[in-house]
């Protein structure tokens, strides 16, 4: 193994300069230090290795996954989006800032000419729950590109949150309330 490793406090300094620099979030430098992440680095940093970047493409055009016995009322197809955490905000109508609260079929028509994002990114984001942003957690976000229509007759949108240490679904009646805890995830312009 060698001498054991000891790092000056100059050298922590470059490192906290340059991971602050690159866009580093201390949750970054969490995983970069856990298990053998930073073996798996070192060739990289020694010329031997090299980084490829993984893109993650979702076909907002596919027709969605449908629960149960419901149908889909409307989806909203987008083409394919790379997903990218950085050009998807969480929306806010201002009926739902502070105390307000908004019914979902009012809410739907506020939406109705904007970018918001499909249940199949839903469902991606699902399956690779490593590229929820940390700051979804303690929201509800809503994927009103799909609207689904059950046996009742009622109309539903799906949403994520997070609970017992997981990433879910669940769905709302359009006729509940929205608060400011249930935004909804639309394309950044």
């Amino acid at each position: 193994m060698g001498d054991a490793f000891v790092m000056s406090s100059r050298q922590a300094s470059e490192l906290d300069f340059a991971f602050e620099r690159n866009g580093w979030t201390p949750a970054d430098v969490k995983k970069l230090s856990v298990g053998d992440m930073l073996a798996q680095v070192l060739p990289v940093v020694r010329g031997s290795g090299k980084v490829e970047i993984v893109r993650h493409i979702i076909d907002c055009d596919a027709n969605p996954f449908t629960p149960n016995s419901w149908k889909v009322e409307e989806h909203r197809k987008g083409g394919e989006l790379t997903w990218n955490p950085t050009k998807v905000n969480l929306h806010l109508s201002p009926n739902q800032i502070g105390d307000k609260v908004i019914r979902g079929d009012k809410l739907r028509k506020e939406l109705a000419s904007e970018p918001v994002l499909n249940a199949n990114v839903l469902d991606y984001l699902l399956a690779h729950p490593n590229l929820i942003p940390e700051e979804w957690k303690g929201k509800a976000v809503f994927f009103w590109g799909t609207i689904y229509r059950v046996s009742d007759g009622n109309l539903y949108v799906r949403y994520v949150y997070f609970l017992g240490g997981r990433w879910r679904w669940d769905y709302r009646w359009l006729d509940r309330g929205w608060r400011v805890g249930n935004p909804a995830a639309r394309l950044a312009s």
